[in-house]
């Protein structure tokens, strides 16, 4: 009597009788039976993981929604030098929250930023906080667009607060092969500028995300902003990513300002994390 083990959990029985063969039962093995149980749950496990979707650190948003029904946080350091401003300092806030594949809202805020003029004045304190819905439609596999209705809210002190601006942003996403492409075009309406200028500022951003490892991505994007009776402004943004694992991402980069009125340069690192079961 002989037996074969299959990979499966069982074992086929051979017996001879004189020249006579016959395959009979399939007997469970106990020990086979649970290894590939366990096996089969660290499988569907891992495959059904739900993951993180960064929108930082680019300033485009991708049009895609986080998992519906889980939060989501996105949290991070910058440092800038030049521009308006002599130097600045922030912990920028994001929260994430889709109620479904289609319509989701955003929370952002500055935790804290520190800022010293011109004129060596320094102000700091909690930044304003920007309250965004979200909607997401997909048109192809590999083609989404996506609409942002944002209004800002000046919850900080005077001295570091804008005013109730209104911000409306199409986004267009593709996949580029393993590339991710990301295209945003805002207007936003101003509650306070200065007279002789236009009141509509008009914003956008062109950013590309390439895996180049197992777990690591790097991010090129270029993202400008113009207003009529002001100097345009725009910078190029250079960034690298980490897949701690698929619920958290780290990341770190730079940019640097091209414009009178643009920032220098700036340096970033932060993480997304989605939270929840």
């Amino acid at each position: 009597m002989k037996y074969y083990p299959l990979i499966t959990t069982c074992y086929i029985e051979e017996r001879k009788v004189g020249w006579y063969r016959e395959y009979i039962s399939v007997i469970p093995h106990p020990f086979l039976l649970v290894a590939t149980s366990l096996f089969m749950v660290v499988a569907v496990a891992q495959a059904e993981q739900p993951a993180a979707t960064p929108y930082r650190p680019t300033v485009s948003n991708p049009a895609v929604l986080p998992v519906p029904g889980m939060a989501e946080i996105e949290l991070g350091g910058q440092y800038s030098s030049g521009g308006t401003e002599k130097r600045s300092g922030g912990l920028p806030f994001l929260a994430k929250y889709a109620f479904n594949s289609s319509w989701g809202v955003l929370v952002g805020a500055d935790l804290y930023t520190h800022v010293v003029s011109v004129d060596d004045e320094t102000e700091q304190g909690f930044g304003d906080t920007l309250l965004t819905l979200k909607h997401h439609h997909a048109i192809l596999e590999n083609l989404a667009v996506g609409f942002e209705a944002s209004v800002n809210m000046p919850t900080a002190k005077q001295a570091l607060a804008g005013g109730y601006d209104g911000t409306l942003n199409g986004i267009v996403s593709t996949n580029l092969g393993d590339a991710s492409v990301d295209f945003n075009l805002g207007v936003t309406r101003l509650q306070t500028y200065d007279s002789g200028d236009n009141r509509y500022l008009v914003s956008w951003a062109a950013a590309i995300a390439q895996p180049i490892a197992e777990r690591w991505t790097l991010s090129g994007e270029m993202s400008g902003a113009d207003r009529k009776g002001t100097r345009g402004v725009a910078q190029f943004l250079g960034s690298l990513s980490y897949e701690l694992n698929p619920r958290v991402i780290l990341d770190g980069g730079f940019t640097v300002g091209m414009g009178s009125t643009a920032q220098d340069w700036s340096l970033f690192t932060g993480v997304t994390m989605l939270l929840g079961n």
